[in-house]
């Protein structure tokens, strides 16, 4: 309903005139007006001059006569008389001349109709000039003989008047003319701060406070344009205060204030929903590491020095984190980590975890010179049914025994466990899915928080074994390690844009991976294909990841700029775990956040989260930003999630996946 006042609203706001062509129209009603009232007194005053000067001439023209037959020629006489009217009536000055005698007889004269004129049949009707008579008596002595009547002709009066008013005319659509085009220039001018104006409002709509107007005009549209330059910088300022308070808020609940790593509580939120949420449960692996003799560390050098350990201890599991897809890492205790790998074989995380502990081991070992110290590493495998909390005591139980040997090292847990496919397993999996196309194109619907509709469908893809389907969040991590994830992507868009086009009802939304958006050709592709793709590409919402918006700054802004001018929405996805500044939405034009789902999970008894959430719903859609999120598996979360007010909401308590077919099922 919105959506269609909306629509209205737009197709009234066109079909307005606007202010430019108001003023000129007002302007040139009003000149056309003074134009012919002024053409017309003109015309009219010319009218009575010619009427006038018809009947003195015809006036003139009786006397004349009149004096003639009654002086020079004898009025008695008819065929004298007859002469002199024929004489003068041949001058073509005159449409009557009529000498009558006392009795009202006529004894000699002349008539003519109007003769034809050079002047359009229109004009005369128009100027209808009168046809007064002069009339002279004609005497002898001292009588009476008669009357003399002449009437003039008008033609050269009508000839005149015409000539007078085309002149008048065209001096006045001269004049009227250049009066237009001064005004249309001027008015251009005056209006041009205006424009500028709209240009910048849209700005503001679309969160861009950098534009200014610098053009200047009437004193009255230079204070409007100073007003809206100085809203738009306080507005600026108000964004950069609520993305600082944004930021400070996911520091607050998520961050550890020395490290910047993820605090216990938000890592165990966040590997709570990747090990017991059985939408993104999937195998993966857990470290958690213990530098030892740390306290003795921070007693023999102090506590600046012990700070800077931690950091650099932190920076290296940063690194660590970014090389191995998906996998985030935290701060347990003082001098105690964790990290999670999801995907990942216990096997291959013993490997992974030997080689971080060596290099956390030269870093503590290189600034404790010369004491002995040694970092130790715990490992546990996710499994079916275990909790979070299991896993956790799991991996504690093996640090504890790797504790009590010599030097830095690492145990893995639960031996006895089945193996899940280490990285060679992985990469022959992925490999011959792509290959062999056993990928399969799975949909979930986003609905909307306000009355469950389908706004548009998630895609995401899922591999076909022998053994049953792998989900994405399985082997999308192994795919970004191995540099295959550009490869997954390219498959899910192709078949994608085919569905739209098989479904014109249909919207979809696609993740792409970090190592897709790094890559300038998979980017490149990408935009060709959806440019080549038509309306369609409309309906596909791009979602980019906030750990890919953090590490690829550059190469993300090249590529939502790009899609914007494609009119593709963008959206953020995976928001709150990237670590990014708010304030990349006030220059880059994000469409909708898509909430990560470790924000989601148990939000009903999570009073921080839901004070983050609520902060982040509010001051995204002051900047007409959408809010969704992901991984709403009960109720009671969906229920909290619309008293925030929330746009739309995915999870398997809503919908859950399907596998989109070629017949034609509906998403």
């Amino acid at each position: 309903m919105a959506w269609t006042q909306k629509t209205t609203e737009i197709s009234r706001q066109r079909g307005a005139i606007t202010l430019r062509s108001l003023l000129l129209l007002f302007t040139s009603g009003l000149l056309l007006l003074v134009l012919i009232a002024a053409a017309s007194v003109s015309f009219d005053r010319f009218r009575d001059y010619m009427s006038n000067q018809l009947q003195g001439h015809a006036r003139d023209g009786a006397t004349a006569i009149g004096l003639s037959l009654s002086n020079a020629i004898d009025g008695r006489d008819p065929v004298a008389s007859a002469s002199l009217i024929d004489a003068v009536f041949d001058s073509g000055r005159y449409l009557s001349v009529v000498y009558m005698n006392n009795q009202g007889e006529d004894v000699a004269g002349r008539e003519t109709s109007l003769r034809e004129v050079d002047v359009p049949d229109w004009f005369v009707a128009l100027a209808d000039l009168p046809l007064p008579a002069g009339e002279a008596e004609v005497v002898r002595g001292w009588s009476q003989l008669g009357k003399v009547r002449v009437v003039s002709h008008p033609g050269r009066a009508y000839e005149d008047l015409w000539a007078v008013t085309v002149r008048m005319v065209a001096g006045s659509a001269l004049i009227g003319g250049l009066g237009l085009v001064g005004l249309f220039w001027m008015v251009t001018r005056l209006m041009r701060p205006l424009s500028a104006v709209e240009k910048q409002a849209r700005a503001l709509g679309k969160r861009d406070f950098r534009r200014r107007v610098n053009l200047t005009s009437t004193r009255e549209l230079n204070q409007v344009t100073l007003a809206m330059n100085q809203m738009a910088d306080d507005l600026g300022r108000l964004f950069e205060g609520q993305a600082k308070l944004i930021q400070h808020l996911r520091k607050v609940n998520n961050e550890d204030s020395l490290t910047g790593l993820a605090s216990r509580r938000a890592f165990e939120q966040r590997l709570k929903v990747e090990v017991e949420s059985e939408e993104r449960a999937a195998p993966g692996v857990l470290f958690t590491l213990q530098l030892e003799e740390f306290a003795e560390y921070n007693q023999s050098y102090g506590r600046e020095e012990a700070d800077r350990l931690l950091i650099r201890v932190a920076d290296a599991l940063e690194a660590f984190v970014r090389r191995h897809g998906d996998s985030f890492a935290g701060r347990m205790t003082g001098a105690g980590f964790a990290v999670f790998l999801p995907g990942v074989s216990r096997a291959d995380g013993v490997i992974w975890c030997r080689q971080l502990v060596e290099e956390l081991d030269g870093i503590y070992s290189e600034m404790s010179a010369p004491m002995d110290v040694s970092v130790h590493a715990g490992i546990a495998q996710a499994a079916e049914n275990r909790t979070v909390r299991d896993l956790i005591s799991a991996a504690d139980e093996a640090l504890r025994q790797v504790q009590a040997e010599q030097g830095s090292t690492c145990h893995a847990a639960d031996l006895d466990r089945p193996e899940h496919h280490d990285s060679e397993e992985w990469r022959s999996i992925i490999e011959e899915a792509i290959a062999r196309e056993r990928l399969s194109l799975w949909l979930q619907p986003m609905v909307r928080a306000s009355d469950d509709q389908v706004l548009f469908h998630q895609v995401f893809s899922r591999i076909k074994t022998v053994d049953g389907w792998i989900k994405a969040g399985a082997f999308v991590p192994m795919a970004e390690r191995f540099g295959m994830i550009p490869d997954i992507d390219r498959w899910v868009l192709v078949r994608s844009l085919t569905l739209l086009r098989l479904q014109p009802e249909a919207s979809l939304a696609m993740s792409l991976g970090m190592g897709s958006v790094a890559s300038e050709t998979f980017r490149q592709e990408l935009l060709e294909r959806l440019s080549a793709a038509g309306k369609e590409r409309c309906r596909l919402q791009i979602g980019i990841s906030e750990q890919a918006i953090h590490h690829h700054r550059t190469a993300v802004g090249l590529l939502v700029r790009a899609l914007n001018r494609l009119k593709v929405p963008v959206l953020v996805d995976r928001f709150g775990v990237g670590g990014v500044p708010f304030s990349y939405l006030r220059n880059l034009r994000f469409q909708a956040l898509r909430i990560d789902n470790s924000f989601v999970h148990d939000i009903d008894t999570h009073d921080d989260n839901r004070f983050y959430l609520e902060s982040v719903t509010t001051i995204a859609k002051s900047r007409g930003v959408r809010v969704y999120v992901t991984g709403v598996e009960t109720a009671s979360e969906y229920s909290t999630l619309q008293g925030i007010g929330i746009d739309g909401a995915m999870g398997y308590h809503l919908g859950r996946p399907f596998e989109a077919v070629d017949s034609g099922q509906a998403p």
